[in-house]
């Protein structure tokens, strides 16, 4: 079963919500778009009792029953649901820290536990300057061979990124790994950061 928390704020919120549907027996689904992937998204949904999939998980919330997709169970993991007033009325927020990648064992294999630190770590930091990183390969056993795509291609800062940033974190949250090394053909610079 995967752990969802929803607030008191958000059940009151999506209560309401639900009530002004004016269906008996409506709930709510959370599912993932694109799981697994950095176009993961984590949608709610009106979910009515003729929608209700037999493989869904379901969460009594009192006032209404939350129903988790089968296929998304394991991407949200950890997933939060929160409600807050602000001066425009609200704001209901959904965070799902494990929607593009899922959480991994510490006794994963060793590709699956790297793809996950570059996914929930590494790669959301890049992202704001619209760079990415993947794994191509592990060689030698403990040495990540890696590419970095969008504004980290030909970027001048490169290899400080590599060294302080994605090495450094990769060794710390994946202590197999002895080193990084970049793949990345640098002399592409129509995207780069810093050119």
């Amino acid at each position: 079963m995967a752990l969802v928390t929803v607030t008191d704020p958000a059940r009151d919120y999506l209560a309401q919500l639900i009530e002004k549907q004016d269906v008996e027996g409506m709930g709510v689904r959370i599912f993932v778009t694109q799981p697994g992937t950095k176009n993961a998204e984590t949608c709610l949904a009106y979910c009515p009792p003729n929608e209700i999939v037999p493989t869904d998980e379901q969460v009594d919330l009192g006032k209404f029953t939350l129903f988790l997709d089968h296929n998304s169970v394991p991407f949200l993991e950890e997933a939060y649901v929160d409600y807050s007033k602000d001066q425009m009325g609200g704001q209901l927020t959904i965070k799902a820290p494990n929607a593009k990648v899922p959480k991994v064992d510490d006794d994963a294999p060793l590709p699956d536990r790297i793809q996950y630190v570059l996914a929930s770590e590494i790669n959301p930091n890049l992202a704001a300057h619209g760079g990415d990183v993947s794994l191509v390969e592990i060689v030698d056993g403990s040495v990540a061979v890696l590419r970095f795509g969008g504004g980290c291609q030909g970027c001048s800062a490169v290899s400080l990124t590599l060294k302080q940033g994605v090495e450094s974190t990769l060794k710390e949250r994946v202590p197999e790994i002895s080193a990084v090394r970049d793949v990345t053909d640098h002399t592409v610079k129509e995207n780069a950061y810093y050119q």
